[in-house]
Formats: C-alpha cells, structure tokens, sequence
C-alpha cells in the first residue's frame, strides 16, 4: 500500500503524485449530460472519450453515453476539421440528439483545432431545431471542475437569449458539480419556495434513471433548451459554487444583465441557511414554509444530541473546492477541527476562503490548492488526525494509516447509491452527521476492549 510515503515534506513544482482531481472532460462531459436530449462530443482520439465515459459509469453506475472525433495519426498531423465534420453528420443522422455539446481533449488543443469556426463550416449539417454547443477544455490545465465551469460558460454563450416578454423565469440556479440527488433536492427547496426557477445543468433523471425495461437513450431528466435559452431573461442568477458555477453566472451578466448571486453549495446548516433566505428574499416572501423551519429544527436536534462525540477532533478533508469549503463550514459548527484542508483544483481564493472561514478557530490549519494526495498522506503521517472525509482514492491513506473515511464528493467508486441521496440542504446535512457519527464509532467499537464495549454510545 502506502507504507512507504514518508514524512520529510519536499516542496515539488512539476510532480504530482496521486492527484486529488481528474481532468477537464469529465467534468464538461457531466454537464453536458444535464441537458435534454444531449449527446456529449470529445473531439479527440477514442481512448479519450472511453476513460471518460468508463470514469463516470462507475460512479453513477448507470451508462454514459458519448461520441468521439475518432483522432488517427492522420488527424494529429493535419488536423481534426474533417473528422468533426463527419461526426457532426454522423451522430445527426444516427442518435438525433436535440443537443451536441462538443468538448476538447488534450490532442485538439495542442494541435490548435479552432472548433468555433469548424462548427460555424458545418452549418448545413446541423438540422434546423438543433444545437451545436462547444468548450475549450484541455487537460493540462485545471481540473474537471474547470471543465464542467467551462461548458456550462458554453451553454449560455451558445443558448441563452434575452427575450423581455418571458416572464416564465424568475431567478436562474446553476448547482455546480453536484449529485443527481443533491439536484433533486435543490429542486424540492425551489418548489417549497415557490420561486419560478431555472435550473441547468441539471443532471437529475439522467444518471440515475429508472428502470424501465426499455431502452431509452436520452432520459427524461435534463435541463430543456428553453430553459436555457429563457436564462437571458432572468432577474438573477444563484450560482452555487463559486469554481463550478460563478463563471457561468457572470457570461449572463455580462450578456444580458442579469444579477449574480453567489452562494456556496448548501452543505451544513449555515450554507443552507444562507441558501434559502437569499431565496426568500428574492421571492418577496417574508417566513420560510413551516415544512423547512421543521426541517432545520430536526437538524439543530440532531446536532445537539451528538455534539459529544465530534467535539475536537481533528479532520483531514479533501476533495472539490466547492464542497470543501461548505464542508469545512459545517465541521466547525460542530466543533471539528478541519485541521487539513486540500484540492486538486488550483486556484488561491481556495486557500483565501479556508482560511477565512477557520480565522483562528483551528490553529494548526494546513491548507493547499493544487495539491495531491501524497502531500496529504505526509501530513497525516507527520501528524494525526481522527477522521478523514474526501472520495474513494482516500481509502489508500485510510487503510494505511488505520484512520476511518467517510465518502464524500467524486469519485466514489466503491460504494453504491452515493449520487441518489443529497448531501445539500438541511436533510443532506443529517445524512451527513449519521455518516460521519458512524465513521467514529465504528472505529472506537473495533478498537474497544470487552470490559468498554458498550451496546449505547
């Protein structure tokens, strides 16, 4: 395993050793899923768009469909112009997809495919109704958080409109890189809220669709193109997640307008709570529905009735910045010490951010950006922590150093039904507490002699 790690730290610029991200397509290949009848496009070789697709299979579980460039020697050398052509023909003509949202790979980048202005020499091929949406998302830069930020960019610059006259959009909510559930119970709080709202990318029905029997090829779940293209007309856009969604929300503001919002992704009790009175304040309504209030209060319960067992002890967190931050959030306000704070996706307002919400409240906080895991692991070995909270690859570390872990974020490929159940708003706050509680006490029950092995904690 990873016994051999060691403790010395030394300072690495151009190595990364177990990275604690994956790369730019999957990300923009999520959020292409989350439109209607869309059949996400890697211009790039075939051995691309697979680990892609067999990257996101495990950890919905459920089939992603994907279409490639199918790059040869030939296209590395003269260009991939004619290979895109013919796809754009072929996947028409072939799956009728309402949508293509074609993404870049490292190849088309580096040989400088311009897809824009191919897209724009392939107009007689896209039927009338249809879409062609494009991004730039080469691999060798940030992560498959830049890549889903950067397609959902692509979505309003290709989609959106400005339409005065539609009145049938309120507020826009751009949810980030988060599960199928977590968007299905964003939804629900919308609904509770009674604001008309857009939501897009929105991925809920397609990862985690019912079995029918039939085959279907496009789910039922997505973001319609209307709902999209009615962005432009919006009074606000929420953006949850400031590395996922912020960037799209300031094209719409840019284009057309439209208010930004800025909130983190409604994880713990105070990111919800920010939620869900800024959408209350939007909707013009004063209280929040008695059904929420119930809610909050059975999480404020259920806090109160565990603080004993998460009372300083010590965390080692990592994983996507968006759900790292709300996270470090809410382990603080349950007396936790997120004492090691890190992501793979660069950027310094991370950092800026941890540190401002741990201000003096951890001592001694190591945080990074762009990091990986074996930094982390050196960290943990040099000193201790009682719980560490991140995706599957953390289970290495977890296994070496005989710390618990708790699943949370992507990927997680180990365990099943991860993405069917939210890990937002205040009931993904509760289901959280039972993981991290059941994390703990595994761990005092197995290491328990007879005469302390107790049958109620």
């Amino acid at each position: 395993m990873l016994e051999a790690t060691p403790k010395e730290i030394i300072p690495r610029k151009a190595l990364r050793i177990n990275p604690a991200k994956t790369c730019q397509p999957i990300g923009a290949m999520y959020a292409a899923l989350g439109i209607h009848r869309c059949l996400p496009h890697s211009h790039g070789s075939q051995g691309c768009a697979s680990y892609h697709r067999m990257h996101l299979t495990r950890h919905f579980r459920d089939p992603v469909m994907a279409s490639t460039s199918s790059f040869t020697e030939g296209a590395s050398v003269f260009g991939g112009s004619s290979n895109l052509r013919q796809a754009i023909k072929n996947i028409f003509h072939i799956y009728n997809p309402d949508v293509v949202a074609i993404h870049t790979t490292c190849l088309s980048e580096t040989i400088g495919d311009d897809v824009p202005s191919i897209i724009r020499s392939a107009q007689e091929l896209i039927p009338e109704g249809k879409h062609v949406i494009h991004a730039n998302t080469p691999s060798y830069v940030g992560s498959h958080i830049t890549g889903f930020a950067n397609m959902t960019v692509g979505m309003v610059r290709c989609l959106a409109k400005k339409n005065n006259a539609d009145i049938s959009c309120r507020i826009n909510i751009i949810p980030g890189f988060v599960e199928p559930g977590d968007i299905r119970e964003i939804k629900r709080l919308v609904r509770l809220l009674e604001i008309p709202g857009n939501i897009f990318p929105d991925t809920s029905d397609v990862l985690d669709s019912p079995m029918t029997g039939r085959l279907n090829f496009y789910p039922e779940g997505g973001a319609r193109v209307e709902t999209i293209e009615a962005s432009g007309s919006a009074e606000a856009t929420v953006s949850l997640g400031s590395f996922s969604s912020l960037p799209a929300a300031l094209e719409l503001n840019v284009r057309y307008g439209v208010e930004v919002v800025s909130l983190k992704v409604p994880i713990g009790i105070e990111a919800t709570d920010r939620f869900v009175m800024r959408l209350l304040a939007l909707s013009g309504r004063k209280t929040p529905p008695v059904e929420l209030a119930k809610e909050r209060g059975r999480l404020v319960d259920l806090m109160t009735d565990t603080c004993y067992q998460y009372q300083g002890k010590r965390v080692a967190l990592f994983g996507d910045p968006d759900l790292v931050i709300p996270m470090t959030e809410f382990l603080l306000s349950l007396g936790m010490q997120p004492v090691y704070c890190l992501t793979g996706t660069p950027g310094r307002k991370f950092v800026e951010e941890i540190k401002r919400i741990c201000d003096r409240r951890v001592p001694d906080l190591r945080v990074e950006a762009g990091a990986d895991l074996f930094l982390l692991h050196q960290w943990i070995k040099n000193e201790k922590v009682d719980l560490i909270i991140g995706n599957t690859y953390g289970k290495y570390i977890s296994k070496a150093e005989g710390i618990p872990l708790v699943r949370y974020g992507f990927p997680i490929l180990d365990r099943i039904a991860y993405p069917y159940f939210p890990n937002v708003g205040y009931g993904g706050a509760m289901r959280l507490l039972e993981k991290i509680s059941t994390a703990l006490l595994d761990k005092q029950d197995a290491e328990a002699s007879d005469e302390q092995f107790e049958l109620v904690m």
